[in-house]
């Protein structure tokens, strides 16, 4: 199958509505189920898959997400290009709610996920470069989507992934910090290193849901804010998306 784009859905974005003459593919992998069915189908003249990593009732944790299967699934559907939405909260001025974001850098805090495709009996083990972290032109053609549709986007940023599924203390955002991070999630990672280990193409369109702890002027967190702010943020994805599709294809 050939695929222009394949795009992994995070928290507030289970499917693309957009997607016509959808087909539906329950795949299996040496390394197990993915998440859920992909969804392929056409969006602007081109096929692309969809995948909701947390499942599509959200109903997968973080920490327990089958990244490796996920990525893999899409790799054996023909996806060479992925673009993976991430739901993030907020550490420096420019990362308020509701921004829309292309991180170029990450830092992994996450600890016992199984983040190689080498964690198996008898693989090969692949040292691959991770200086850059996201594909440099796949970052540039979404920066440039996002222009073409009208959508303001922050270009660049350091996301930091932490293992969930709570949220973050005080103490840690602040820590966060000093390390260099704009930005906090939970599943940036595995992910973009895996398609790395497979020549994928990878990039990440981050929504922010909220301050984190201890930053802006909120006293807690609540769940209505944070999908709230998905909500209106997410809508801008589509047109996004579109427009990346007119520009690789």
């Amino acid at each position: 199958m050939s695929l222009a784009l394949a795009v992994i859905g995070g928290t507030g974005v289970y499917r693309l509505a957009a997607l016509q003459n959808v087909e539906t593919h329950e795949l299996d992998t040496p390394y197990g189920a993915p998440s859920g069915p992909i969804r392929v189908g056409d969006l602007g003249g081109q096929r692309v898959a969809f995948l909701a990593r947390h499942g599509e009732g959200h109903t997968v944790p973080p920490h327990r997400i089958n990244y490796r299967a996920n990525v893999f699934a899409l790799h054996q559907l023909g996806a060479r290009r992925v673009v993976g939405i991430n739901a993030v909260g907020g550490i420096t001025e420019r990362m308020g709610p509701r921004v829309l974001a292309v991180p170029d850098q990450l830092i992994d805090y996450t600890h016992g996920r199984l983040s190689s495709f080498c964690d198996v009996e008898g693989a090969k083990v692949e040292h691959v470069d991770f200086t850059e972290p996201y594909s440099r032109a796949l970052r540039t053609a979404l920066l440039r989507a996002a222009h073409d549709a009208g959508v303001e986007v922050v270009d660049g940023g350091v996301y930091g992934c932490t293992q969930g599924p709570r949220l973050e203390t005080i103490a840690e955002i602040a820590r966060l910090r000093r390390d260099g991070c704009d930005l906090v999630g939970m599943t940036g990672m595995p992910e973009a290193a895996l398609a790395r280990e497979l020549g994928l193409d990878y990039a990440s369109l981050n929504l922010v849901a909220n301050w984190a702890a201890g930053c802006g002027d909120q006293a807690e967190i609540t769940m209505d804010e944070v999908f709230g702010n998905l909500e209106a943020v997410s809508a801008q994805v589509p047109k996004v998306l579109a427009a990346l599709l007119r520009d690789i294809c």
